[in-house]
């Protein structure tokens, strides 16, 4: 994903604690009566699947499952099952009442690890795999532990912890010591100052201030913990962005940790990831990287089966961080040292390359966005990548949809996928390497199927808009509930975020266009250029043009839109997060705003000036306006929405401007300069502030208030329902 994301947490009503008490006999009166629209209870009785791992023999896959005890408590678990393949039967692994996730089988896969919450601070844990008895802690380290992995040959584990860089040389035990009194230090003292030497200093929602994320080695048996990163620098990515699954892996003779390594300098503005490998012997050692000769990010290693070859992902622009992303790979020695040059195995297909896993020493599966939606390919040093033509079993709207691929993972013959469609949250899936494009996926996840079946959810429809340079955006439509053709419908218009970004066929929890669907609108959803999954030509053209070509495509789908026979013209409303904020804000100043009824900007980017110098991740302002602000001022003003801020009054259409405190990428200033502006013009407009939540807004209780806020805003101004 990319800098701006269109993301927030949770959709729907204001709920009460005792909606979610609901008898059984009141469920059953309300199925029998028919499936019925979504509503925001529905999106925290889902369960929610992630992370699912096949078992070495491939008899069984394990994956976490988030459950919701009270939402209007922010009070939710996460849990590991296992389903056994042999026989379907799932079991309950772990009990926690906070948060098991992350589950990696041993490579004998007699025991499992895990990281929990359950004492405080994040932990790794191991159980038996057969027995699944009470889980041993392995980790007790003072900062945390998260991301484990086990070593080939099951004795040692590596894991992700943030510390003081200054204490990493000394001892594990006198570090973690000082480490912990430092921490303790700052919770217990009145003066909460902090002191910045460098950037970054925070990080999307997070002060990091000058803590670095270092890897360590454990024993299995708990014994001689270590840092094997010491020093100055992030051997974990700090941005999601170069992040795919577990982001570094030990050598196939175990001696050595290839790692995706932070810019060593200037990692706030540069997006320079390297590759390096560590020596674990000696981890005081200078890291050798291995990808000294690209200036783009290079990440995301993983081993063939044999050992012989390293995979990893590449891109070859420098600060771009949405630059196609191809898969490389090198062969060899067991020591993770390679024999030769790499090669771009992806170099002839127009797609980025995703979560990738190897299939066989010589064929790798990956997933790419494609034409608002994902598809698997696979891929081999002979041939161009081909795509696999996947079958699922029980869709709304066929069989046969693309869907979005949340996860893959493969071992021995099996592969275990986690899909999502605009129909239903992402459920579990398994198949065999060999039948994956003759015999349709198993469903292994059931527990979400009878909430599913009470549901009246609309199959969304994919079409075609020309636009400027014989282009064409593909835009979803959805229609609500109890809809009739003879009727007009007031419409919702909403813009994703990015900018390199798409609407796809899948699921969200945050921005779910099934519940806007449900409150009586149209949901239109377009993907206009700067759009994922397009190709890059597609993906590139709105780098430093947000208010030109893309805004021009969003007018061309909003003008077919007025068209429908179904569509009232005059109730039409858009929202947006992020770069959809961004362009709420545009939209604002701009002509379109005439047939506009109301805008919804959320976590927005208004003044590309001040946003330059409050936002955390500098690479991106910086390649989108082609420098620095006192090099180039006119590009950062060109299309900045605070530039023609008088238009406000011009157009006056009513905004609702959501903002949050802890949003470092899109800063709180955003939002204030946005409100004071329409305020000061007499523009009708409301300004709603969560000071708890960043860019996303993510605790359950906030976001039943944030759909309140944000469908009574649209409401009032574009009432539902056909007439």
């Amino acid at each position: 994903m990319k800098c701006y994301y269109l993301a927030l947490l949770g959709i729907g009503h204001l709920i009460s604690p005792a909606a979610f008490g609901q008898t059984a006999n009141q469920a059953g009166e309300a199925q029998a009566k028919g499936p019925r629209p979504v509503q925001i209870q529905d999106m925290f009785k889902y369960v929610r699947y992630a992370d699912a791992q096949l078992s070495p023999d491939g008899k069984s896959v394990v994956y976490q499952a988030t459950k919701f005890g009270d939402p209007a408590k922010n009070i939710k678990s996460t849990n590991l099952y296992r389903v056994d393949l042999q026989d379907g039967r799932s079991t309950q692994v772990t009990t926690s009442v906070k948060s098991d996730t992350h589950p990696r089988f041993s490579p004998d896969g007699k025991q499992l690890l895990f990281e929990s919450t359950r004492d405080g601070t994040s932990q790794l844990y191991i159980l038996d795999s057969s027995t699944l008895g009470e889980a041993r802690q392995l980790t007790g380290i003072a900062t945390g532990a998260s991301t484990g992995i086990w070593s080939p040959d099951g004795k040692r584990i590596a894991f992700v912890s943030t510390v003081r860089p200054e204490l990493s040389n000394l001892p594990f035990a006198e570090s973690d010591a000082k480490n912990k009194e430092a921490d303790d230090l700052a919770a217990s003292s009145p003066v909460k100052a902090k002191i910045f030497t460098r950037l970054f200093y925070r990080h999307w929602d997070s002060y990091v201030e000058d803590k670095r994320q270092h890897l360590f080695v454990i024993n299995a048996d708990g014994t001689q913990c270590r840092d094997v990163t010491p020093g100055d620098r992030d051997a974990y990515p700090t941005s999601m962005t170069f992040s795919a699954g577990d982001d570094f892996c030990f050598s196939p003779d175990g001696k050595y940790l290839i790692i995706s390594a932070v810019p060593a300098q200037a990692e706030s503005w540069t997006t320079n990831y390297d590759l390096c490998r560590i020596d674990l012997s000696n981890p005081s050692s200078h890291w050798q990287t291995l990808t000294p000769s690209n200036a783009a990010a290079d990440c995301n290693p993983k081993f063939s089966p044999s050992g012989k070859k390293m995979a990893y992902r590449a891109q070859a622009r420098a600060t771009y961080e949405a630059d196609k992303w191809n898969l490389m790979v090198v062969d060899c020695n067991p020591d993770g040292s390679w024999i030769g040059a790499p090669k771009a195995w992806t170099q002839n297909i127009d797609r980025s390359v995703g979560e990738y896993s190897w299939l066989s020493d010589e064929t790798i599966a990956f997933v790419a966005e494609q034409n608002g939606a994902t598809a698997l390919f696979s891929v081999d040093a002979k041939s161009d990548p081909v795509q696999v033509p996947l079958q699922f079993p029980d869709d709304l709207g066929g069989p046969n949809r693309a869907g979005q691929i949340t996860s893959m993972h493969t071992q021995s013959d099996q592969v275990v996928i986690a899909r999502a469609t605009m129909n239903g949250p992402a459920e579990i899936y398994i198949g065999k390497k060999s039948d994956l494009a003759k015999v349709p996926l198993r469903k292994i996840t059931r527990e979400n199927d009878p909430l599913a079946a009470s549901l009246e959810r609309a199959v969304p429809e994919s079409v075609s808009v020309d636009v400027q340079g014989d282009q064409a955006m593909q835009m979803w439509i959805l229609k609500p509930p109890g809809f009739d053709a003879s009727k007009k419908w007031p419409v919702a218009y909403l813009i994703h975020g990015g900018p390199q970004g798409a609407w796809e066929d899948g699921w969200s929890f945050r921005w779910n266009p099934q519940l806007w669907a449900a409150q009586g609108y149209v949901v239109v959803l377009p993907n206009p250029r700067g759009s994922t999954g397009f190709g890059q030509k597609f993906c590139d053209e709105i780098s430093g043009d947000w208010g030109g070509k893309c805004y021009r495509d969003l007018v061309a789908g909003l003008e077919m839109v007025k068209k429908l026979p179904y569509v009232d013209p005059a109730r039409i409303g858009s929202a947006g997060a992020s770069f959809g904020g961004y362009m709420q804000d545009w939209f604002a100043v701009n002509e379109i705003s005439k047939d506009l009824r109301c805008l919804i900007s959320h976590c927005s980017v208004y003044n590309f000036e001040s946003m330059w110098g409050t936002t955390d991740e500098l690479w991106f302002d910086e390649f989108e306006h082609g420098g620095l602000p006192w090099e180039i001022p006119g590009k950062y003003r060109e299309f900045s929405p605070h530039t023609l801020a008088g238009n406000l009054s011009k157009y006056k259409t009513p905004m609702l401007v959501i903002h949050n405190d802890l949003d470092f990428r899109c800063p709180i200033g955003q939002g204030h300069e946005l409100f004071q502006a329409l305020q000061r013009q007499g523009v009708p407009s409301r300004f709603v502030n969560f000071p708890d939540e960043g860019h996303w807004v993510s605790k359950s209780a906030n976001s039943i208030a944030w759909h309140n806020e944000v469908f009574a805003w649209l409401k009032k101004y574009c009432p539902p329902g056909g007439r």
